[in-house]
Order: C-alpha cells, then structure tokens, then sequence
C-alpha cells in the first residue's frame, strides 16, 4: 500500500474533481477523499490522497507543498495513522455513567 498524503489548507470552495486533475499529474491516484461537512457539503479546507508507489506521494508533496490553489498555499505530507475511536474517552459519556444517568 502506498503511502497516504494529507492535504490540507485548501479553499473551502475546492473540489474532488479539481484535486484529481491536480494531484494526477504526478501519478495514478488509487483514492482521493475531500472532507465535507455532513450537513452543509462544503469543503472543511483538507483532504486525504492516495497513490499507486510510494515514488508518485513522494513526488506529490514535492511539487504540491505550498502550492497555491485559489489564493490558499497548500499544506501536503504524510498522513498520520488513523487513531482507533473506540479508545477515545469522551466527557459526557463518562460523566453521566458515573452519575447514573
């Protein structure tokens, strides 16, 4: 598996269409997620890319890092690895099952 590249500092107004036409001038792209708000559908300004060879990320955050995209300099490195949600503990959870509620 290739190696997952975070995007971020992108224009709220960016589009999946619009990252896929960029972002595959370096190579084959396997995945692009553009984060939305669920309820709006606009952008939340970052997304996640995925290519075919590590050699195709590599050259991506080359080329894209401070890239300007619609007057936005655009941040692009390696993702971080996801964090397991069932480990996170949550205030109002925790709280209210130790009252009793």
């Amino acid at each position: 598996m290739a190696k997952r590249l975070f995007v971020g500092s992108l224009p709220y107004s960016a589009t999946s269409a619009q990252l896929e036409e960029l972002f595959s001038q370096v190579g084959k792209i396997t995945t692009l997620n553009l984060i939305t708000d669920k309820f709006s559908g606009q952008s939340k300004g970052f997304a996640f890319v995925e290519f075919t060879t590590d050699a195709e990320a590599d050259e991506a955050i080359k080329k894209f890092s401070n890239f300007e995209l619609d007057g936005r300099k655009m941040v692009v490195n390696e993702a971080r690895p996801r964090e397991d949600r069932n480990s996170r503990s949550t205030f109002g959870s925790n709280f209210n099952r130790s009252r009793g509620w």
